[in-house]
């Protein structure tokens, strides 16, 4: 199964080449071969997917994926706090910590990608403390604390449990089976992704070079391609948990958990920025 979030994507692609020889090659192809043809009937959950492992590596289970998610939300938010109180104190700092964290959060995630680092701890968790600086200084900037809103930290707030009812809603829509993610599913909203991305980068060159700013100026256009985001966000989510449950039927190796945390990070912080700008919105005087 394919996912619209790169991280994700390219995780699993990863895993199917690195499983090409021998046995670890006919296990794994024949589990994802048979997915789709046989969706609904049983898949055999209880057999390892490789005909035996090697030595003492251990399979990736849920656990693994709960566990190392929080490790990793856990470095954001603690990042984001350090950001959040130096802005207190250095406003000036604060902001271009956030460019260093947007910047080496992207940086990273193209390494992760691209550069065969799945699995990898040290990957996830520096990209987890460059996109807490980014998460902090953002929120700032978004809820005003900056030039001294006082609703800042109840706006702030308002995100957070916004992203997680989503979070948690698609989750629950996701094991009920309420939404199905089929390959025709996965190509619309990869689609749609695409073309929020291109519609984002020709906002901003026109911002650049016009200085107009339709998609984010808080007008109505503005709040119909934040909710737009918000959907596509939340619609991620059901191909990361799709992902992570094949990933864990197929018995993939418990390093790549770090992989499927760093995923589900990426849209996490991406439902979050867009909630917050949304809000953002309705809060300016």
């Amino acid at each position: 199964m394919r996912s619209s979030n790169p991280v994700m994507r390219n995780l699993g692609s990863d895993f199917n080449r690195n499983q090409s020889a021998g046995a670890y090659q006919q296990g794994f192809q024949n589990q994802f071969d048979s997915y789709g043809a046989q969706a609904g009937q049983d898949r055999g959950y209880g057999q390892p997917a490789f005909g035996g492992r090697q030595g003492s590596e251990r399979p990736m289970t849920v656990d693994d994926v709960v566990t190392k998610t929080g490790i990793t939300l856990g470095v954001i938010v603690l990042f984001a706090l350090i950001n959040f109180g130096l802005s207190l104190v250095n406003p000036g700092l604060a902001l271009i910590l956030t460019g260093v964290g947007g910047i080496g959060g992207f940086i990273t995630v193209l390494v992760h990608s691209f550069g065969r680092k799945f699995g990898s701890a040290v990957v996830t968790l520096i990209y987890a403390a460059f996109e807490g600086l980014f998460v902090g200084g953002i929120s700032l900037l978004f809820s005003g604390m900056i030039v001294g809103e006082a609703n800042a930290g109840a706006l702030i707030g308002q995100a957070v449990l916004g992203t997680i009812g989503v979070f948690l809603g698609m989750l629950f829509v996701y094991k009920t089976g309420a939404i199905k993610v089929t390959p025709k599913f996965q190509r619309i909203v990869t689609g749609a992704i695409v073309g929020v991305a291109v519609l984002a980068l020709g906002n901003l060159l026109l911002a650049v070079f016009t200085g107009m700013n339709p998609l984010r100026d808080g007008g109505t256009l503005a709040i119909i391609f934040s909710l737009v985001c918000i959907v596509l966000a939340a619609l991620s989510f059901l191909q990361d948990f799709d992902l992570a449950d094949e990933l864990v039927r197929a018995q993939a190796p418990q390093q790549m958990a770090w992989g499927v945390a760093l995923g589900l990070a990426v849209t996490l912080v991406w439902l979050y920025t867009e909630i917050l700008r949304l809000l953002s919105y309705f809060n300016r005087n």
